[in-house]
């Protein structure tokens, strides 16, 4: 069946697109606001988009009533964010973050996560988090009336050290990482699966 998705109501074209775009990878953002508040948010429109340099895009909406979510407005009012990886260990705890709080609320507390100062930009990292990217705002781009693009350069990347298998080579004990993914409709989620490799030609 062909959707025309420029013709179609935008909520129709979002079911489409995230009951078809499965798994997604979840990113864990960790942002502060100027006056130094901690935000903490999970979006699973994301990805890497390249690696020379190291880049990923986050897809961020915009909030019915107050417009940009605090997300949007710290990384476009400092330039800085935080990307962590959740495994399934952590589903809890980064569903708390999903909820809808006032931008003084500190939704790191709120789950009750415990940071860590980044290395080289200033929102924390969550501690427990397997993997962390820290990243710089290279563009933003509104799409839409209700959305925007972020393109962030990943300056740095921790990986617990219990999953690293060779760090000289880059090589990561991906499995171990029990990474979830974003399904579709409300609530969700994949677990890591059955994996199958295939020589390229």
């Amino acid at each position: 069946m062909l959707f025309d998705l420029t013709k179609l109501p935008a909520e129709i074209g979002y079911k489409i697109l995230t009951a078809t775009v499965t798994p997604r990878p979840i990113a864990w953002v960790t942002t502060c606001s100027p006056d130094g508040i901690a935000n903490a948010a999970p979006f699973s429109f994301f990805n890497v988009m390249g690696h020379e340099p190291p880049t990923v895009a986050l897809g961020l909406l915009r909030h019915p009533r107050r417009g940009l979510k605090d997300t949007a407005a710290n990384i476009l009012a400092t330039g800085e964010f935080v990307v962590q990886l959740v495994p399934e260990s952590m589903a809890e705890a980064m569903n708390a973050t999903c909820a809808d709080l006032d931008p003084e609320v500190d939704e790191l507390a709120l789950a009750g996560l415990g940071t860590v100062p980044s290395a080289q930009v200033r929102p924390p990292r969550i501690a427990d988090s397997p993997v962390a990217l820290e990243c710089r705002n290279l563009a933003s781009v509104v799409t839409g009336p209700r959305q925007m693009t972020v393109i962030g350069q990943v300056l740095c990347a921790h990986v617990a050290d219990r999953l690293v298998l060779d760090a000289g080579r880059g090589h990561i004990d991906t499995p171990s990482l029990g990474l979830i993914g974003r399904m579709h409709g409300s609530g969700w989620y994949s677990r890591p699966g059955a994996l199958f490799q295939m020589a390229r030609p």
